[in-house]
């Protein structure tokens, strides 16, 4: 198992939750909950600490290099971030209510025996989410702007590696046997065909609005640098291959500068722009995390009013900028704004970090592939200048 990929890890737990739920005995599935609610206690605890941990040093590092141009193109970022959620959330108020509708009345599925674990653990949390991201920004606006402040800089970047860490070698090898936990327990009570039935038809327009998106960055950037958008977009294929293999944007950059080289971006421009936005720029994230996040308030019953998304898809573009570089990351960036925002409960948090894995690669490849049409909008502003 841990030779295998983040992605079979937890598709292999979603397929052996689904069968296995038909057949262990409650108390054996008791063990299970009762692991998944002392996990979720602890990931609840983190959600804070990643947010600091993640937030602080990124800010302070943009700002220690800002530039009107570094500013402009992290504004564009964020733009083209919150514009691709709020495409997910206004495609999926038009066709999602259909999909759940229809689903609801052909799987009317009988309640099993609720499953409730043996014990829980309560951990506290040190912060709540907001207060953790109003705290990132007063400490990273005072590292990037007083420059005297080296230790601070240094503790928040130390303070990084320990979140990072934790990510990955706690929180990402324990999610399979987590998301295993969550879909054993609606294979029980009778959850999982719903589910499983809505989202089979979720994912294709989801697939279908990352090439919507592709579209529409290289339209605008086509206009604006009078090139043709369709030769552009097609040279970027090999970073949108790249990309759809590895699942990160950080292992793309090589392949994604050459690309966007042979679009015509000078050296200057590609060398600074297109490693930014890797870790910026996360348009196809949003859309995936918006668009599911839409279909599980619709599932569960939870508001999801236009207010309450734009607030969400507005925050969401801010802690996209932080997302650690590893598979799943941004997802686990996304999850205070899940509970605070949306009301995500502990199982609901776990269904979108096993959606979002899921599609993961298909998300990277649209941030990726987008970093290069920034960037020739970023090469035609710089020789205007």
């Amino acid at each position: 198992m841990p030779k295998l990929g983040l992605l079979p890890r937890v598709v292999i737990a979603i397929v052996l939750g689904l069968i296995l739920g038909q057949f262990l005995p409650l108390v054996a599935i008791r063990v299970f909950a009762t692991f998944n609610a002392v996990f979720s206690q602890f990931l609840n605890f983190l959600i804070p600490l990643i947010i600091i941990g993640l937030v602080t040093p990124a800010i302070g590092d943009v700002g220690t290099k800002a530039g009107r141009l570094l500013l402009l193109t992290v504004l564009i970022a964020y733009l083209d971030t919150t514009i691709a959620g709020l495409l997910a959330y206004g495609t999926g108020s038009v066709f999602f209510p259909d999909i759940v509708e229809q689903t609801l009345k052909s799987a009317q599925v009988e309640q099993s025996t609720s499953v409730e674990p043996f014990f829980t653990v309560q951990i506290p949390v040190l912060v709540d989410v907001m207060s953790a991201l109003v705290l990132s920004f007063v400490v990273g606006l005072g590292i990037a702007y007083i420059s005297a402040l080296h230790t601070l800089k240094a503790a928040a970047a130390e303070f990084r590696q320990i979140v990072l860490k934790t990510i990955e070698k706690v929180i990402i090898p324990l999610l399979p046997l987590y998301i295993f936990g969550i879909f054993l327990t609606m294979a029980v009570t009778g959850e999982a065909y719903r589910i499983m039935v809505v989202f089979a038809k979720i994912i294709v327009i989801i697939f279908v609005l990352h090439i919507l998106i592709l579209l529409y960055e290289y339209l605008i950037a086509g206009a604006v640098a009078r090139k043709n958008p369709f030769k552009m977009l097609w040279r970027m294929l090999p970073a949108y291959a790249t990309a759809l293999g590895t699942s990160s944007s950080a292992a793309t950059i090589p392949v994604t500068l050459e690309q966007t080289k042979k679009n015509g971006v000078s050296d200057e421009v590609a060398g600074f722009t297109v490693p930014l936005c890797a870790t910026v720029h996360m348009s196809g994230s949003a859309m995936k995390i918006t668009a599911c996040a839409l279909t599980i308030c619709m599932l569960q019953g939870l508001p999801h009013d236009f207010g309450t998304f734009f607030h969400f898809v507005c925050m969401l573009g801010v802690v996209m900028v932080a997302s650690p570089g590893v598979p799943g990351g941004a997802i686990m960036a996304a999850l205070g704004l899940l509970t605070t925002i949306l009301g995500f409960s502990p199982d609901d948090q776990a269904l979108m970090i096993a959606l979002y894995i899921a599609m993961d690669s298909f998300g990277t490849a649209c941030n990726v592939t987008g970093d290069g049409a920034i960037a020739v909008v970023m090469d035609k502003i710089k020789g205007g200048e």
